[in-house]
Order: structure tokens, then sequence, then C-alpha cells
């Protein structure tokens, strides 16, 4: 892992670009000497690290005492795309947008980059750990289909916070039963791109003992910012 620039923000938080071979990523660090819990933090379906909501909760959760990771996988953010993967991101608007079908769209597209992301947030989750400032504990935050894949493949994630999950792809509704860590589901009630009862669904299939969820009313991102802050809490039970 090269970090490659760093700032110290307003806040005391330290936030560093970092690469770990073809892997972009950034890193916030709180003011602190004790070694701080991890969250990774991962925007929906591919959208890049410094989408403007994935920074500001990242800043902000940072400042609540936690290390906070986000990278930009593989055909993520400003990664080479195939030409396949631009089609078939073109095809899910399109369709979206005209009201039609999108489960087959959805499955050939997302399908494989979960597939691709996920062996490389493990990747970083191994450098981020090595690291002096960084805690054992670990928790995920954001995209419930990679989510999902890391809760049940690596057993250093203790806790998760999952957003929406109306379109998720098959593998990963199958997987929903093994994922057995303290979880909370933020879901928007009037999310227009996830439909409402396909991620209650997903919510009571989960098998761990341990589940929240909280539905507000709005569109997708119309999610009130004191949800933020009952992350934190959520967090607090399960990383500190």
């Amino acid at each position: 892992m090269q970090f490659t620039s760093e700032q110290r923000l307003d806040d005391g938080v330290l936030e560093r670009e970092f690469t770990l071979g073809e892997i972009p990523g950034t890193l916030w660090t709180p003011e602190s000497a004790a070694p701080a819990p991890l969250i990774l933090m991962a925007h929906n379906n591919g959208l890049p690290k410094g989408q403007a909501r994935l920074v500001a909760r990242a800043r902000h959760t940072a400042a609540y005492g936690y290390a906070v990771a986000t990278i930009d996988a593989a055909g993520c953010g400003d990664r080479p795309r195939s030409a396949a993967e631009e089609q078939a991101r073109a095809d899910l608007r399109r369709a979206m947008q005209a009201g039609e079908p999108v489960d087959e769209i959805f499955e050939s597209f997302i399908g494989p980059l979960v597939e691709k992301a996920a062996p490389e947030w493990q990747t970083t989750l191994d450098a981020l750990l090595s690291l002096p400032e960084i805690g054992s504990r670990v928790g995920y935050s954001g995209w419930m289909a990679l989510g999902i894949r890391l809760a049940v493949v690596d057993p250093r994630i203790t806790a998760a916070g999952f957003f929406a999950g109306g379109f998720v792809p098959r593998a990963q509704r199958e997987e929903a039963p093994q994922v057995t860590v303290p979880l909370l589901l933020l879901l928007q009630w009037d999310d227009e791109g996830n439909p409402r009862q396909r991620a209650l669904d997903l919510f009571d299939a989960f098998g761990t003992k341990e589940k929240t969820l909280h539905a507000n009313m709005g569109g997708h991102t119309g999610t009130p910012w004191f949800e933020l802050e009952d992350t934190h809490r959520f967090f607090a039970r399960h990383l500190k």
C-alpha cells in the first residue's frame, strides 16, 4: 500500500489517498492515539469513491472515532470498464427510465461486478489491518450486494449496515441466509429504483438473529441525516 497524498481536515481527521497495485482508495483516520475500528464504505453499483455523498459520510464517520476506507474496485469508479460493461450500464438506465423489466440486464451487469469487486476489497482489508493506526474490528457500510458477499466470505466483518436492497443479484439473495453478523438496513419507502417488497423480503431472509430495519419516507437520495447518527450508535455497539 502506497500513500500518494494526505490532508488534515478541520475536525482533525486525516484523509489519505492510496494505491494498492491497481486499486485506488481513500483512508480517513481520526485524531486518536489508540487504534481505531475500521469501517469499509462502498457506494452502490460501481459509483466512484470520490462521490460527494460517500465522502461526506466517510468524513463524518471518521470524526466519530472510526477509520473509514473506500476504494474503486475493478469496474467501479474511474477504473477501466469493458465495452460490454458500458453497454450493460446504458441498457439498464434505458430500461429503468422506460419502466421496462430490468432483472436480466441487472444480473448481467451487477452480478459479475460483485464477483470482481469482493476479492479486491479483501486484498485492501489485508493491507489496512497491517497499519498500526487501525484496530482489529471491522464493519461494512453501503452497497448491499457487495456487503452480503463480503459478510459471507470474510469472517473479519463484525457488523454491517446496508442500504436499499430492492435490486440484488440472485447469487446474493441466495447467500442472504448465511449472513449472521449484526445488521442494520436503511430503506427509503418511496425509492423509485428499489422495489420495496423485494427489499423487505430480503431483510426477512437474512440469517442473523440481530437485525434492525429503519424505513423513512422519501426517494433514493432522501435518507434523513439523523440516520447517520443512528448508524454510528449501531457500529459503536459492535465495533467499540
